[in-house]
């Protein structure tokens, strides 16, 4: 029978976690692409200019950025809050290949849901996801978001979703 391993904490991300990130963003690209927006070259190329800037962002309580981090101190996922303004923001994650079918998003996107409530003090959540994005739709379910309508992300079909912080249910939370 397999070792569970505790599901990692989300942990807000701090220019210590430079070199993990940037090695979980390379390993994954092409994983990525596939479902979601390409970060593109520009990003890689200007990476240590790009996490400064999103550390001042959270400095500035525009958008929090967690990252999941493994036993061996590899990033295994992501979980942002984005655009933070008049209680809502835009939940954004991504989870490593590696990492993925082990409830590591479903776990992390509720710890943050729970940070969003607790800690930042929102009340509304909106996410998206592409409709052949099951997996993430399937996450965003699960984690008490509702369809609220159609989109188009980078052209592609897809799906809105809304969850609200203040009608969190026991079912939503994570088990103690």
């Amino acid at each position: 029978m397999p070792t569970v391993l505790p599901m990692p904490e989300p942990q807000l991300l701090r220019p210590d976690h430079a070199a993990a990130l940037l090695a979980f963003e390379r390993e994954n690209r092409a994983y990525f692409a596939a479902s979601v927006p390409d970060r593109g070259d520009d990003f890689f190329a200007r990476f240590d200019e790009m996490l400064r800037a999103r550390l001042a962002e959270q400095d500035a309580g525009i958008c929090y950025f967690h990252v999941l981090i493994g036993a061996e101190g590899e990033v295994l996922g992501r979980v942002n809050l984005m655009d933070v303004a008049d209680g809502g923001a835009d939940l954004g994650y991504r989870i490593a290949e590696r990492a993925t079918g082990r409830g590591l998003a479903t776990s992390g996107v509720r710890k943050v849901c729970e940070l969003a409530a607790t800690r930042y003090g929102l009340t509304t959540l909106r996410a998206a996801a592409r409709h052949e994005n099951t997996a993430s739709r399937a996450v965003l379910a699960r984690t008490g978001f509702t369809v609220t309508g159609e989109t188009l992300l980078s052209g592609r079909p897809g799906l809105t979703y809304l969850r609200r912080l203040e009608e969190s249910t026991a079912a939503d939370r994570p088990p103690r």
